[in-house]
């Protein structure tokens, strides 16, 4: 398994094509958009520059990396001659399902589709293909050239050796995956969002302010980031969609996200990458913002 095809070109995606680029496998990184083509090579370049600056790796390897990136607009000719191909495109189901129709039309046959969802069911993607026995969930964290855990998420169908290729091949990037059974949110979703959004309900509901409440899960629960400052950092507007997914998924009140969270969104207020969320981003340093509102 050497040619590896990556569809998206954002954060996640150019993420994912620099791990594997790295460890000297050939990427294609697949993009609609060339801009976005664009961006996600100099992200990468600047990641590995920050990489070469600390030691990590030579001038050497990152040339290599660099020389083993390919980009395409098309998604036929990204695929055409992929080992395996992972998906990490904007979490939304019908994208998702258009891409893999096409993914499953154009890959060969020995090909493995993955998909870097961090919520939306393995098995629902599957069955759009008429494969479903090699597609698989490789949800990689943010930031991947840094984050170590890989979850590996098994459809309903998904082959046991296809796991143990995917488990084995999250191994040589030097990561540590971990498999997991298809429901909604996976497992690191599953806990990490409902506390997201309890955090939210707890910043409406006036108990604490910004600052207060992930200082109080930074040093009592020795979290590296408090909730809220993580929830800017995914994008709330991701933080959204997985709330609404669990909450559809399992039907369960509890999941339903913060009226907070949903005008924030509405208003795109977004966190980190819009300038502003739960801190402002505008202007250097975060400094609170939302709790203002509440005073």
């Amino acid at each position: 398994m050497n040619n590896i095809s990556v569809i998206g070109a954002g954060t996640m995606g150019n993420g994912i094509a620099n791990v594997f680029a790295l460890y000297g496998f050939n990427v294609n990184l697949i993009d609609v958009s060339e801009s976005a083509l664009e961006r996600g090579l100099a992200t990468i370049e600047k990641n590995l520059d920050r990489m070469l600056a600390k030691g990590t790796i030579d001038e050497a390897k990152k040339s290599n990396a660099l020389a083993n990136i390919h980009s395409y607009t098309k998604l036929e000719d990204g695929v055409k001659n992929a080992d395996l191909v992972v998906e990490a495109a904007t979490e939304n189901i019908d994208l998702k399902l258009r891409i893999f129709k096409e993914m499953d039309n154009y890959a060969p046959a020995h090909c493995i589709l993955a998909t870097n969802t961090s919520s939306i069911s393995i098995t629902k993607i599957a069955a759009a293909t008429s494969r479903p026995e090699k597609v698989i969930g490789m949800h990689f964290m943010n930031p991947v050239p840094i984050m170590k855990l890989v979850e590996i998420i098994n459809g309903y169908a998904t082959s046991k050796e296809v796991t143990e290729r995917i488990v084995e091949l999250s191994k040589k990037l030097d990561k540590v995956p971990v498999p997991c059974n298809d429901y909604p949110g996976f497992v690191a979703n599953r806990i990490l969002m409902p506390m997201i959004n309890e955090a939210i309900l707890s910043l409406h509901e006036g108990v604490a302010g910004v600052e207060e409440i992930d200082t109080i899960m930074k040093l009592g629960m020795a979290h590296p980031m408090g909730p809220l400052q993580l929830a800017d950092f995914i994008g709330l507007d991701v933080c959204l969609s997985i709330l609404k997914v669990l909450h559809e998924g399992f039907g369960n009140p509890k999941y339903a996200p913060s009226v907070l969270l949903v005008n924030m969104v509405t208003a795109g207020k977004l966190g980190a990458k819009s300038g502003e969320g739960f801190y402002d981003y505008s202007a250097g340093p975060k400094s609170a913002v939302v709790s203002s509102m509440f005073e």
